[in-house]
């Protein structure tokens, strides 16, 4: 692994982090909770977006979960229940769960500053009246995963105000950036055609939503 900086500048220990940072601000040790309180839950359901972390044999998984706000349904103050959508099939996170139960899931609020960090424990279900609860357009869910909640605490606003995410007037230009079908016509050595790819997405996502 390279590295910017000399070797002897490396943080190689809590001690070294501890002496750098200094003492955790009040506020973020009090805002945890081993559960989803009531406040915490009326973040999670109004979420329609969030990332997923998680971890397996061959390491680390980071994975974008969207929907309507409320698709994660929150089943008690110590569960959430999420649908697994049709995605590609690569089943990054689902491999990883089989190996390690242990996510991480970060959720974002359109508009708010402060995003929701929830620790825990995930199962994957397939049970058929769970899945059946979450069907979308007459499309039922592969499966469901369900996280045991350890902690849930929210983040504050300094890096959605820094970044002004959500400042329209900061919004990229897609055409600015290149294509999925450009980065697979690099990828595949010109064999798949960027164009033809791009012209298929929108349908091709429209019909593989749900």
């Amino acid at each position: 692994m390279s590295t910017a900086g000399s070797r002897e500048h490396l943080v190689t220990s809590v001690e070294q982090l501890e002496c750098i940072y200094g003492e955790p601000y009040g506020p973020s040790i009090q805002k945890v909770a081993d559960r989803i309180t009531p406040h915490y839950r009326a973040f999670i359901e109004a979420a329609p977006f969030f990332a997923l972390a998680s971890c397996g044999a061959d390491g680390l998984d980071c994975s974008p979960r969207g929907d309507a706000p409320g698709f994660v349904r929150v089943h008690d103050e110590k569960t959430l229940l999420i649908p697994d959508r049709l995605g590609n099939n690569r089943i990054d996170t689902l491999r990883n769960l089989i190996v390690d139960p242990r996510v991480a899931l970060l959720f974002l609020i359109p508009g708010c500053g402060e995003t929701i960090r929830v620790i825990g424990r995930a199962q994957i279900s397939t049970d058929p009246a769970l899945a059946e609860s979450f069907v979308v357009n007459g499309k039922v869910p592969r499966s469901v995963l369900v996280v045991s909640v350890e902690q849930v605490f929210y983040q504050c606003t300094k890096a959605i105000v820094r970044s002004k995410l959500w400042d329209a007037s900061r919004h990229v230009d897609r055409k600015n950036l290149p294509s999925a079908g450009m980065i697979l016509a690099e990828r595949t050595g010109g064999k798949t055609d960027a164009e033809a790819h791009d012209r298929a997405t929108p349908e091709r996502i429209k019909a593989t939503l749900y």
